[in-house]
């Protein structure tokens, strides 16, 4: 899914580029760096290329050549990181993107914007751009709109793309144990 600007009610500064990148970050600490989705424990995936691969095919996103063992592993430090900024920790996420050199430049025939260094390898590149687009959500004063599931037992992350930012779950099934334990509550009491 792709962010373009006028799904956000007057925030024409994030726009696809920043959401495709968003959407890569909350793809990765949503599979590689929760402990509890759904309601249920979330171990850590045996084999994280594996996991990847599915998730990013079930998100439509194309990596440009296959991942390895080793990128994978790579990556779930990479999702560790970014899992604070989801919560509001930025200086998490400037550790992050120093640690990943990002820093924006022009490359490629046509020139592409990327807010990593030309050289840079798919894992370190990954991190620089998810991380700047974070930050850059986060810097035009939308930081609320990087959310954790609010249902208990859900630790899944979400870039909130609705006009008055008040999603609170991270889906449907999150959504209605919330009402139902909330239900439940009203009638015990």
């Amino acid at each position: 899914m792709t962010i373009e600007a006028w799904r956000i009610t007057g925030q024409s500064q994030i726009d696809s580029y920043v959401g495709r990148w968003a959407e890569l970050a909350v793809l990765l600490v949503n599979e590689l760096a929760v402990t509890q989705a759904r309601g249920r424990p979330a171990d850590s995936p045996a084999d994280r290329r594996a996991a990847l691969e599915a998730a990013f095919a079930q998100h439509g996103w194309t990596s440009g050549r296959a991942l390895t063992g080793a990128d994978a592993d790579r990556l779930a430090d990479v999702a560790a990181e970014l899992h604070p900024a989801f919560s509001g920790d930025v200086a998490a996420l400037n550790a992050a993107l120093v640690r990943h050199a990002a820093v924006p430049n022009l490359h490629g025939d046509p020139p592409v914007l990327a807010f990593h260094g030309p050289g840079a390898d798919l894992v370190d590149a990954w991190a620089a751009d998810a991380g700047t687009a974070l930050a850059m959500v986060i810097g035009v004063g939308q930081g609320r709109r990087l959310r954790t599931c609010e249902a208990g037992g859900c630790e899944l992350v979400f870039f909130d793309v609705t006009r008055n930012a008040s999603r609170r779950f991270c889906g449907l099934s999150c959504q209605n144990r919330a009402k139902a334990s909330a239900y439940r509550a009203r009638r015990r009491t």
